[in-house]
């Protein structure tokens, strides 16, 4: 087992586990409103995905096809899925609040990844580039290509402040406050940061995913 794994604590406390079923049981437009005062006295966010555009930067379009995905896998008869999509990108609007920071990293595949129609795809990536270049947002993309790398892609996570980390797993959330783990999500954030590319490297790569859509 890998000694540096983020989601091992030394033993002292464990995580808070709440399962998505749980958190999903008034609906989902509920969910995504449930985290916006969190949002809101937030100061800095450090948000890292292997898998997805991070909810902050995720259109309306594609919001939609993320959530539209979730009853029929977790078995859940929710029909609010374009309620919600809206209220995602409604609390999203904190990126455009001052006094907050954002520096959000993914992987090059998360650009691949066809969540969505082709046309709602290339909506998303044009949008990526508009919000990576607002001010108080850094947006970092991890090569495919990246030689060597020093950290191997992890579950994605949310950083908030240094108070909290948010870690999406397949049946539940995990909310971690203890200051030691906290310490080694930043360590590991601070090590796929580094191997991340910015600005018109960004831009190449995300030009290329748009290319491939056809």
């Amino acid at each position: 087992m890998p000694l540096d794994n983020p989601a091992l604590g030394d033993g002292n406390a464990a995580p808070e586990r709440t399962e998505w079923r749980q958190q999903m049981q008034d609906g989902l437009k509920p969910l995504q409103e449930s985290i916006v005062d969190l949002f809101g006295r937030t100061s800095l966010f450090r948000i890292y995905s292997s898998t997805l555009v991070p909810g902050l930067l995720q259109t309306e379009g594609y919001a939609a096809a993320v959530l539209g995905a979730i009853p029929e896998v977790r078995e859940l008869a929710l029909k609010d899925v374009a309620e919600a999509a809206a209220a995602r990108v409604k609390r999203s609007g904190v990126i455009h609040e001052p006094g907050h920071r954002f520096e959000l990293l993914v992987e090059e595949a998360v650009l691949r990844y066809q969540i969505a129609d082709p046309e709602v795809m290339a909506d998303q990536l044009d949008h990526l580039l508009a919000s990576g270049s607002l001010p108080g947002v850094s947006f970092g993309v991890i090569p495919m290509a990246t030689p060597r790398r020093t950290q191997w892609p992890q579950e994605t996570f949310h950083v908030y402040d240094e108070e909290s980390v948010s870690v999406e797993a397949v049946s539940a959330e995990m909310s971690i406050t203890q200051p030691h783990e906290i310490g080694l999500y930043l360590k590991v954030f601070d090590r796929l940061r580094e191997m991340a590319v910015y600005g018109e490297e960004v831009r190449a790569l995300v030009g290329k995913a748009i290319e491939a859509l056809g």
